[in-house]
């Protein structure tokens, strides 16, 4: 089931192209029509044109392309164990500079054990026995898992449990209520620092539980703690135990993390563990900047010098989902936020964020919210991703700016010749039959080759604009110029100057691909096997259309040829057009407010 609701970039953006070329439409349209009825055309040829300069000129195509391009990207993912439940979340991960991470299953193994216990009351084996019988039990909780095959592998002693209360993102504790020797003992089993606050401990116990949680942190262990009382009350409680786990960092975490650094996403990891552990975590992973404590933000001057310093911290220790919901709400006002979890409490931080993932151990109520749902464990296909969503969203960049271009010469071109000559370069049915033949490569765009963005994707409008703009001038420029050619020096007959109009638009049209879909020389980088294919085959329907007179006027070889050496002439004036855009962002650089963006890879 796929979520909706949240609308992407593109999304936003596709009324405004179709706005754009719709308003073109129609403004040529009443002004050809005011004309056509000055010079007294046939009414049903001036509507039979307007409807065709509408198919012509508006992009009907473009919701249906774009979700293509994406359904396209979904389908590779899915191969990587990505299931995308939110199709334009993609599109919009691309966007994303900052990413909100968990710890265990994602930046580490989430193979957790218990490693060592460091006993403070009672031996080894009770105490192991006593924490066994504080867990759910359903071996799905790594923890819990944990902590039963340890005591099923040292101790044999079971308890009666008449009461329990399961561990959770606020209490951060278990506590059940056991008969011993026909006694009732209430043992809380849960994070260090909670279960200290309900223990009684003299001042030297208190220096020996430091300095062991701190030796352990700095160890890398994740430090439980046990605590027993006698009675139904968790007050005055003894302390037992400490289990220390290990869930050893995955090696390729760091590295991942480097790449969405150097790649303009910033990584923060906002996990429930004490502050030590996050620390050695942070210092692991190569994460910039200290780790901060829930309590140094729980107030509100703590929490305003937090936002001051957001940029600069690496992690956040010791947080509760309502502290993750907050952040994140914070963080969408500086950045595009994307965030992992794995529990329900996780719930409103996950729909909070502009994508949100759900881990692979995630409970379904995440799952089913979630834009994003991994079905592996680690940081890796986070990256897999990133790289698939930059892709899309380079894709929809690429076929935008071709579909704008285009429409803007095909109307511009008709209009200005209609207007000269009282009659139109083209046929209603070669209007038609150059839509959708435009249709055939522009949806073969769908798996193009591209140049990945190094840096988030961000919809640069005016720069499109100019991009676009100058194709479709370049286009205008070299049709009108053959068309005048046709008409003053070979005397075409009206006929013969639409087929080679006809001819000329899609040949161009579709060599203009090859130029619009990349920021290198177009023959440095040639588009996928299948939109060449598309692309040569459309040329060729045309070029046998107008050799054989099918639905058009028949035009000799010689025109024919001319038109395509004409046709690559002019694609070299486009791709200086290229290098003009450059020339004139660069030279206004504040109006346009970017520069191009470099490359990572190419596929």
């Amino acid at each position: 089931m796929l979520v909706e609701g949240k609308r992407s970039l593109m999304e936003e953006d596709i009324p405004t192209i179709s706005k754009f070329l719709g308003g073109i439409s129609v403004t040529v349209a009443i002004l050809l029509t005011t004309v056509s009825f000055l010079w007294h055309v046939p009414l049903l040829d001036i509507l039979t044109l307007d409807v065709s300069l509408f198919i012509a000129g508006i992009p009907v195509a473009l919701p249906t392309v774009t979700s293509l391009i994406i359904s396209i990207g979904v389908v590779g993912l899915t191969a990587k164990n990505v299931i995308v439940r939110r199709l334009s979340s993609l599109e919009e991960l691309a966007n994303v500079t900052l990413l909100l991470s968990d710890k265990t299953g994602t930046l580490t193994e989430n193979t957790i054990a218990v490693e060592r216990v460091i006993t403070y009351s009672g031996d080894e084996k009770h105490n192991l026995a006593l924490a066994a019988a504080t867990v759910a039990g359903d071996n799905e909780n790594p923890i819990d898992r944990a902590v039963l095959t340890a005591a099923k592998a040292e101790s044999t002693e079971t308890f009666e449990r008449t009461q329990f209360i399961l561990a959770d993102s606020s209490r951060k504790r278990a506590t059940a209520t056991l008969t011993i020797t026909g006694k009732a003992h209430t043992v809380a089993f849960g994070a260090s620092q909670v279960v200290e606050a309900l223990c009684t401990l003299s001042s030297q116990d208190k220096k020996r539980f430091a300095a062991d949680v701190a030796e352990a942190a700095e160890n890398g262990y994740r430090v439980l703690a046990l605590a027993e009382v006698v009675g139904d009350k968790e007050k005055a409680m003894t302390l037992v135990a400490l289990l220390l786990l290990s869930d050893t960092i995955r090696p390729e975490s760091s590295l991942v993390i480097s790449f969405l650094q150097k790649h303009g996403i910033a990584t923060k990891m906002v996990i429930g563990d004490n502050e030590a552990i996050t620390t050695r975590a942070a210092r692991v992973l190569q994460l910039v900047g200290p780790v901060i404590r829930r309590a140094d933000f729980a107030t509100e001057a703590g929490w305003n010098d937090i936002k001051k310093r957001f940029d600069a911290i690496g992690g956040f220790a010791e947080i509760l989902p309502e502290d993750k919901y907050r952040l994140v709400q914070f963080a969408r006002t500086k950045a595009c936020v994307s965030v992992t979890g794995d529990g329900v409490n996780d719930l409103p931080a996950v729909k909070a964020a502009s994508v949100g993932i759900a881990v692979k151990n995630a409970v379904d109520a995440l799952k089913g919210a979630a834009d994003i749902v991994l079905l592996t464990d680690g940081i890796t296909v986070i990256r897999d991703a990133v790289i698939e969503a930059r892709k899309i969203f380079q894709r929809l960049y690429n076929y935008s700016v071709y579909r704008i271009s285009e429409s803007f010469r095909v109307i511009i071109t008709v209009a200005v010749l209609g207007l000269l000559y009282g009659d139109y370069p083209l046929t209603p049915v070669q209007l038609i039959l150059l839509a959708l033949l435009n249709d055939l490569p522009i949806i073969a765009l769908a798996v193009d080759r591209v140049r990945v963005p190094e840096m988030p994707a961000k919809i640069n409008v005016r720069a499109r604009f100019l991009l676009s703009s100058l194709f479709g001038l370049a286009g205008i420029m070299n049709s009108l110029m053959l068309f005048f050619i046709a008409v003053y020096w070979w005397h075409l007959p009206w006929g013969e100057l639409q087929t080679m109009s006809f001819l000329k638009l899609t040949v161009s049209g579709h060599m203009l691909i090859y130029v619009a879909h990349t920021d290198e020389p177009w023959y440095k980088f040639f588009p996928s096997r299948m939109v060449m294919v598309a692309t040569i085959g459309t040329q060729l329907i045309v070029t046998a259309m107008a050799a054989t007179g099918v639905l058009t006027s028949q035009l000799s070889w010689p025109f024919i040829i001319f038109v395509w050496l004409w046709s690559f002439f002019w694609m070299q004036i486009s791709e200086l057009m290229k290098h003009l855009q450059r020339a004139v962002r660069s030279r206004y650089a504040n109006f346009f407010e970017g520069a191009t963006e470099a490359v990572l890879e190419a596929e």
